[in-house]
């Protein structure tokens, strides 16, 4: 597990999948891509909230995107039967951050690096990807962040 030996270095836990909150999957897998679904910034008591531009730092908004990424690498994990190792590629991350009107344009990108950074240290040049990273005037639980997440993953030969 590869993958897992690369958090314990970064000193990360990945936590148990998030259930839904609503009326959806966390994940869909069709043929060798899974699509994970908009995951939150929030793992157990820890939950980052706020807006940038109204007291969310871009060191808050990082760690709350960071949160995300571990969020999306668990339900992957879940996608692929407990094995990350079959994780080939990330694809692409939308990122939504949850901001003022007048927040800076620019924070916006470095906040949901928190996540993109994860993806490399993780999956190395696999987990180079494609994004989007956007301001929302709200995001589900007063959450700072949320992240969804395409990547490719190899087909068990028996499937």
């Amino acid at each position: 597990m590869q993958i897992e030996t690369k958090l314990t270095q970064l000193g990360l836990t990945l936590p148990d999948p998030m259930a839904p909150v609503a009326n959806y999957v966390p994940y869909v897998v069709s043929g060798s891509q899974v699509f994970v679904s908009g995951q939150i910034s929030k793992i157990g008591d820890e939950i980052v909230r706020g807006r940038l531009g109204d007291g969310l730092s871009l060191e808050d908004g990082q760690r709350a995107a960071q949160l995300c990424g571990l969020n999306i690498v668990a339900q992957l994990k879940a996608a692929c039967d407990g094995d990350l190792s079959r994780v080939t590629r990330i694809i692409k991350l939308g990122g939504f951050v949850q901001a003022t009107p007048d927040a800076t344009g620019a924070a916006i990108p470095q906040i949901i690096n928190g996540c993109s950074d994860l993806m490399v240290a993780l999956f190395g040049d696999a987990g180079r990807h494609a994004r989007f990273a956007v301001s929302a005037p709200s995001l589900p639980l007063d959450v700072a962040v949320e992240i969804d997440c395409i990547a490719e993953i190899a087909v068990p030969s028996s499937q």
